[in-house]
């Protein structure tokens, strides 16, 4: 008889084992697995001497001894990116229900961004079309992201082979404002965030002078030098000021792609090398007058400027490009320039590289929705408008997911909206924000925000209803296709307490016939809110590789309701009152085939000792392609 039942990696005892075991090099070790399996062996240990073998027949000996960026705790920083994180997911049920948020595809989560990208990776890797950031600019104060140092100095010596002296060292970095400290903060988000992002996908990041050196150094560590696109100076202010040298009126905004080779502002199909692949019809861009954008017409010189280079075209097939994204029309003040074509690969980005865009902009912006003064140094739409744009210019990218990290008073899901009302697009956003406390005395606490992520989930509310009002009252805008998503989902992390955790993991389902405690109620949140067993079945769904948007159906056995997902025949158990009645009714759907599934996810704190050995058993003797059972603890 085979063995259908697997180990479980992503259940928090397993999660909590994983952490501590870890080492710096994992995720490099795991990533080079994938990519270079031939250099590993049968016991997935990794062979050195074979690798620096091969380096030195190809004569790389930089690999070796080549430049590199050191900083006061860059191991940490790199073990950082390994572990998983010992949060659990929590939907905010009441709030996900309402009638715009129930079948939206944003999503807006509440916590720390390291813990959400660790989640994230699992679900959404390589699926990121766009992420824009904002962190910290490391001003001279503390940082409000002040990451834990999550193993005692014993593990800290074991896995990093760091002296008392050298311990010391790093803690004292904690939370201050030091370049060290802003580099082992910023270095982990920076390597799962590079996860994430499609093989053609780019990061934005807003800088200033203080770390634009560092960061720049730090993402050619991350991304590759060769995938750097360029840094653009943002003016933010405009006019004279006090200052000792200078005054200074532009921020940074640095740009990066996952892979240059897959990258093209366009959207231009490439052939497995990366080499654009050309058509005679998105050979050119139409570069025309405004005139002819703002009421569709078409000069006598650009007409014959399209038939010398393409052949005879009716008006028609121009506007049908134009609709499909194979001629691109550029607004001019000066109506001048008509009809001038240029070769794309000649020209490939209309994105020059000094932006303007004044922080009073984004002030303006949140005073229109009646959320002014609540915010500081809020970014204008317009500078995350172009930001999304850069990204999603081509039609076929209209559906792309864009993160935000740093959420901050959420323009990017405002900027979001707003190009997609614009140019019919159903871009998606997810926004992370750290549930920071606004300053006591601020206009924003006297406004009844608590938190700077409630600030941000009102500004999306707030935003969404006015660019629909607009939308709607624009009768050719509402021919453009968007599906007027102005909702999102919204999600908190929370650390289960210390008796949870010591329960998880002394749990030995063999020593005793009898039920486990409750072992749901630990993961409810603020009772009123959600259940824990929402808890629970959201934090495996993405831990699985499930986005926040997969359809999950309730399934009944006898009185049980289980859980589960078509699209990978997966079922979930859960919840307590597992019985006969529900096992027979379970494996008569699935014998019969009016259910399928090859997976099965229990929570054994759920099941009586007894009721999951014959879970386990009837499933291996009386189904034909028994389904393989995980345990998760």
């Amino acid at each position: 008889m085979q063995n259908n039942t697997r180990p479980d990696k992503t259940g928090l005892k397993a999660i909590l084992n994983h952490n501590e075991a870890a080492q710096p090099n994992d995720d490099l070790l795991n990533t080079l697995k994938t990519v270079i399996p031939r250099f590993f062996d049968k016991d997935g240990n990794f062979k050195a001497d074979k690798f620096e073998n091969e380096l030195e027949k190809n004569n790389i000996a930089e690999a070796r001894d080549g430049y590199k960026l050191g900083f006061v705790g860059k191991d940490y920083a790199r073990l950082q990116v390994g572990l998983k994180s010992e949060t659990m997911i929590v939907p905010d049920c009441k709030h996900n229900a309402l009638p715009e948020n129930v079948n939206s595809g944003n999503v807006f989560i509440t916590g720390d961004n390291i813990d959400a990208l660790r989640h994230l990776v699992n679900a959404y890797e390589n699926q990121i079309k766009l992420i824009y950031i904002d962190p910290p600019y490391n001003t001279g104060k503390e940082f409000v992201y002040s990451d834990k140092f999550e193993f005692n100095d014993e593990k800290l010596k074991a896995v990093l082979g760091y002296t008392d002296e050298e311990i010391t060292r790093l803690k004292s970095i904690q939370g201050k404002s030091s370049h060290s400290a802003w580099l082992t903060f910023i270095y982990p988000r920076l390597k799962i965030a590079q996860k994430l992002l499609k093989d053609d996908g780019v990061i934005f990041v807003s800088i200033d002078d203080n770390e634009q050196a560092n960061l720049k150094l730090i993402m050619d560590d991350v991304f590759g030098e060769g995938n750097f696109v360029t840094a653009f100076i943002v003016i933010r202010s405009e006019g004279g000021g006090l200052a000792k040298q200078a005054v200074i009126g532009h921020d940074y905004l640095l740009s990066f792609t996952k892979n240059v080779y897959y990258f093209d502002p366009l959207g231009r199909r490439k052939d497995i090398r990366g080499k654009i692949v050309i058509k005679d019809e998105d050979e050119y861009w139409i570069e025309t007058d405004w005139l002819r954008k703002e009421f569709g017409k078409y000069g006598t010189c650009l007409y014959e400027e399209i038939v010398k280079y393409h052949g005879n075209k009716k008006k028609t097939e121009i506007d049908e490009g134009l609709k499909n994204g194979l001629y691109i029309l550029i607004e001019r003040e000066q109506g001048h320039i008509v009809g001038r074509l240029r070769k794309v690969n000649d020209d490939t980005s209309k994105f020059y590289t000094v932006l303007k865009h004044l922080n009073k902009d984004g002030n303006t912006d949140l005073e229109a929705l009646k959320l002014g003064n609540i915010f500081d140094y809020p970014k204008p739409v317009s500078l995350c408008k172009e930001v999304v744009l850069a990204g999603t210019i081509k039609s076929s990218h209209k559906n792309d997911i864009i993160l935000d990290f740093f959420a901050g008073s959420a323009t990017t899901a405002h900027a979001v909206m707003q190009l997609n009302a614009e140019d019919g697009g159903n871009r998606k956003f997810i926004m992370v924000q750290l549930d920071e406390e606004t300053n006591h005395e601020s206009e924003a606490r006297k406004a009844g925000y608590n938190t700077i992520d409630e600030i941000a989930r009102k500004r999306i509310e707030l935003a969404g209803k006015k660019i629909l009002a607009d939308y709607e009252s624009d009768l050719v805008k509402q021919t453009n296709g968007w599906d007027k998503d102005i909702g999102f989902k919204h999600y908190r992390l929370i650390t289960p307490d210390v008796k949870t955790l010591e329960k998880i993991i002394e749990f030995n389902p063999e020593e005793t016939n009898l039920i486990a405690d409750d072992m749901i109620k630990p993961f409810e949140y603020k009772k009123t809110e959600t259940g824990g067993l929402d808890t629970i079945l959201t934090t495996w769904l993405i831990d699985d590789g499930f986005r926040f948007d997969t359809h999950v159906e309730k399934i009944i056995f006898g009185n049980y309701k289980a859980h589960y997902v078509c699209e990978a025949l997966t079922l979930y158990l859960i919840n307590m009152g597992w019985d006969t009645k529900a096992l027979k009714a379970m494996l008569n759907q699935i014998g019969t085939n009016k259910l399928l599934v090859n997976t099965i996810v229990v929570y054994p704190y759920s099941f009586e000792f007894e009721a999951m050995r014959e879970l386990k058993t009837n499933i291996k003797t009386n189904l034909d392609n028994p389904p393989n059972i995980i345990e998760r603890f």
